[in-house]
């Protein structure tokens, strides 16, 4: 399918909006202009595709434009139906229309107006108190084929620390480490074995920890 082949479904979908439409105009495929005063000037860019181009291309338009939309064939799986494109367009500003030459119908994917997403309040709390709770900067970025170095990686290893000086009860560990009796029960990396109600010591594994990470903060 060509891109004129959609203009027609485009251009009364845009009228029927109140727009005066043209197309080609100054490059661009599609310019509409609303009646008001001062009038709404609106961007169309025709693409048998989304791809980066046309994304690129739609945000220069927005320099000149009220409105900006891209325009793309119907299809059943292609990427006019994922709706994290549809989430970049809102993100950017940019509108999405499927269009349907057959059965001049349009389907309208996003609006153009602007868009922020809706807060994530827990996530965005566990990585303030990560961030806090973090000693230095021990994890370069950009890191995939090493642990993290977590601030409760930092915690167990504190706890680790103090059980190979001699220290097992978790109450002797706690004015540095307030929750090392919960870090000490939990036994996550498998550093740790109690000896006797309210006395641990380390393991083989916490020991080689130690080693692995002894200039880490």
């Amino acid at each position: 399918m060509t891109e004129t082949a959609l203009y027609p479904a485009i251009k009364r979908f845009l009228e029927m909006a109140g727009y005066c439409v043209k197309g080609e105009v100054c490059g661009c495929d599609v310019v509409a202009v609303s009646s008001d005063e001062p009038p709404l000037l609106a961007i169309v860019e025709i693409k048998r595709r989304l791809n980066l181009d046309l994304l690129l291309q739609a945000v220069d338009r927005m320099r000149p434009a009220d409105q900006v939309w891209l325009a793309v064939p119907l299809s059943r799986r292609g990427r006019d139906r994922d709706p994290r494109v549809h989430r970049l367009c809102r993100l950017i500003g940019l509108g999405l229309i499927a269009v349907d030459a057959a059965r001049d119908r349009i389907e309208v994917l996003a609006a153009p107006t602007p868009y922020r997403p809706r807060p994530d309040r827990r996530r965005r709390a566990r990585l303030l108190n990560e961030h806090a709770q973090r000693q230095g900067d021990p994890s370069p970025g950009g890191s995939s084929r090493q642990p993290v170095m977590t601030a409760y990686r930092q915690r167990a290893l504190a706890c680790a620390a103090g059980l190979h000086a001699g220290i097992s009860r978790p109450r002797d560990l706690r004015p540095t480490i307030p929750d090392a009796g919960r870090i000490l029960l939990r036994n996550v990396y498998g550093w740790f074995e109690r000896t006797a109600p309210g006395h641990y010591r380390l393991t083989s594994l916490g020991e080689a920890a130690l080693q692995r990470w002894a200039d880490r903060p």
